[in-house]
């Protein structure tokens, strides 16, 4: 009985760990440096490669830095983001330093506000997962139909995550039996 009790509070305090490290929203840095937000040089400094290589959850925020005296940051649908229309944002941001939360799960376009600069390859898209994604640890890529550009890669997280939860189940587990 001993043993059944000491299990059940080192799972009770497994649980809250892992739902406070779950939990923490992120901050990311566009193009993971400061004044990424400009014209790539070619298109593997895309910043959609940069964003595909990032797990972006709800909650989570994006942080541009930029001139305002020279550019914009809007926030679009999928068909202003394609054909670059920069007169029907839903969001125009133009301080210089824009910090946008990301409130909801599904992809999220973003294009520059300076006259050309879209044309030119500077925007973004930014595939948001819901909360139970973390957990689980999948993926879902966008459809071709859905964005231009490739999928969002899945990244290593969820596979630690789920080997580190296994070990910690199976300690537990050892425990009950002792």
């Amino acid at each position: 009985m001993a043993g059944f009790l000491r299990a059940l509070c080192y799972s009770q305090v497994l649980v809250f760990l892992l739902s406070i490290t779950c939990s923490a929203a992120k901050e990311f840095l566009v193009g993971g440096k400061t004044n990424a937000w400009k014209i790539p040089s070619s298109q593997s400094d895309s910043l959609n490669k940069w964003a595909e290589s990032s797990r972006f959850l709800v909650g989570d925020s994006l942080v541009w830095t930029y001139d305002k005296e020279k550019d914009s940051v809007l926030k679009v649908r999928r068909e202003a983001y394609i054909s670059c229309n920069t007169s029907d944002a839903i969001e125009e941001y133009n301080g210089g330093n824009t910090k946008v939360t990301l409130d909801k799960s599904g992809p999220h376009y973003f294009i520059s506000g300076a006259e050309g600069h879209c044309e030119k390859g500077q925007k973004l898209i930014v595939v948001v997962l819901s909360q139970r994604h973390r957990l689980v640890g999948v993926s879902p890529a966008p459809s071709p139909s859905e964005v231009e550009g490739p999928a969002v890669a899945p990244t290593s997280d969820a596979s630690s995550f789920k080997a580190g939860y296994l070990v910690a189940l199976g300690v537990l587990v050892g425990f009950m039996w002792m």
